[in-house]
């Protein structure tokens, strides 16, 4: 019973790392946006993503896919703050 216990523990702490390694890969990949680039990039690419159910940000992509979601998608949970800009540690600075 304790090896399975350590297992799960193990495993959860693999994919815990994981998540955080694959969140920083991509804020490293890109330079925040100026806002007028920012808008644009937003409008062009709208018709790229579509609502399936994510809601969190460490789903997301880039800014521009959270923007989209909390825009147009219910129950998403990335504007902790209420201002209108979500993921803004992860993804929208």
């Amino acid at each position: 019973m304790r090896n399975i216990v350590t297992l799960i523990v193990i495993a959860g702490l693999a994919w815990y790392g994981y998540t955080r390694y694959q969140a920083a890969a991509h804020r490293s990949g890109g330079q925040a946006a100026p806002a007028s680039q920012f808008n644009t990039s937003i409008t062009e690419s709208a018709s790229a993503f579509t609502c399936d159910g994510r809601t969190r940000c460490s789903q997301m992509t880039s800014c521009a896919e959270a923007t989209y979601f909390i825009e147009h998608c219910p129950n998403t949970k990335m504007d902790g703050d209420n201002d209108g800009v979500p993921c803004e540690s992860q993804w929208c600075q």
